[in-house]
């Protein structure tokens, strides 16, 4: 019998020989780049056109013309919500876990389990999987945030679930800040394996640019330029077991080495412009601007301004590291 015979005979049925198989590669990834001023516009055109209550999230999301399904990357997505003055974007929970980093407005509050956390520009707040979470704008101009979600990851493993509350706003039992007091600080010695996931937490933007600020005058990353990673306070691992939030500094007119690993990451400029070195080509970047960087491709950061630049990320390198997959290489 003739290999293509056998072949056919085998595809017959639903079966393949293993001697088809190639090592796959990551070629079906490539960058991309989402420039600010279309997602604007299109979070102020459906802000006036789609009611909070008829799309309970009212939300775009980016994606990549190089991925077969509608996401910004294979594990992780990058959406931007925005909420008008006096509306509540109505509680829900998943088994997605998200993050909301806020880009632009104050006033507003996200309730996560029980507790108001307050929104302003450069905080980043966390609402791990299957915590009940809602959304609200107190103040007289519209808030917009950026979620991180490992979505595509959980839809991946089929294993996606969501529920609505009861009611559109869950009752707010913590007093505001309690979660710094009860988890920022000290804690209980007591174990409580639900913190393994994630807590909900607080990272105010003032907290995290001084301590930015106090690392950039000291030892600089080669690759990263002056890098924080948001770690879990319970257990100071990263954010959470699906996905690490990072922020990063970089000094006028700086240039960092170039490297490469396995994890995934996704960016937004929170400050300045610059250029990112990726593959063959360049991402010129601005405030506003998103980008991804998929595994294994080799790439360098160059801030072009003369003030600092300022870039947020979130990277699947948890997952990496857990399925002990995760690799980093320098470029000679």
């Amino acid at each position: 019998m003739k290999l293509t015979e056998l072949d056919s005979e085998l595809e017959k049925n639903q079966l393949s020989g293993f001697w088809k198989t190639r090592v796959p590669s990551h070629s079906s990834e490539a960058p991309y780049l989402w420039k600010w001023e279309p997602l604007l516009d299109g979070l102020l055109k459906a802000s006036e056109t789609i009611g909070i209550e008829q799309a309970e999230r009212r939300a775009i999301r980016l994606v990549s013309p190089h991925l077969p399904i509608k996401s910004t990357s294979h594990t992780l997505q990058f959406t931007f919500s925005i909420v008008n003055p006096g509306e509540v974007a109505r509680a829900h929970r998943h088994n997605m876990a998200a993050i909301r980093f806020v880009v632009q407005g104050k006033g507003a509050y996200t309730a996560v389990d029980g507790e108001k956390f307050p929104m302003e520009e450069g905080d980043l707040i966390l609402t791990p999987n299957w915590t009940w979470h809602d959304h609200h704008n107190e103040s007289e101009d519209p808030i917009i945030w950026l979620d991180g979600l490992d979505g595509p990851l959980i839809q991946s493993l089929n294993v996606l679930f969501f529920e609505d509350y009861e009611k559109d706003e869950q009752p707010i039992t913590r007093q505001t800040g309690e979660s710094l007091n009860r988890l920022g600080f000290a804690r209980s010695p007591k174990e409580n394996k639900d913190h393994l996931r994630g807590v909900p937490f607080r990272y105010a933007w003032k907290e995290t640019y001084k301590a930015l600020k106090t690392m950039s005058d000291g030892d600089r990353d080669p690759y990263e330029g002056a890098l924080l990673r948001y770690v879990n306070p319970v257990t100071a691992g990263f954010t959470y077991p699906t996905m690490s939030c990072e922020i990063q500094l970089f000094k006028a007119k700086e240039k960092t080495k170039s490297h490469r690993h396995t994890s995934t990451a996704l960016y937004h400029v929170f400050k300045g412009r610059g250029r990112t070195a990726v593959g063959e080509g360049h991402l010129e970047w601005k405030q506003g601007d998103s980008f991804v960087i998929p595994l294994w491709q080799w790439h360098s950061h160059e801030n072009l301004a003369d003030d600092e630049s300022i870039l947020f990320s979130i990277n699947d390198r948890p997952v990496m590291e857990g399925l002990q997959l995760y690799r980093e290489e320098a470029e000679n």
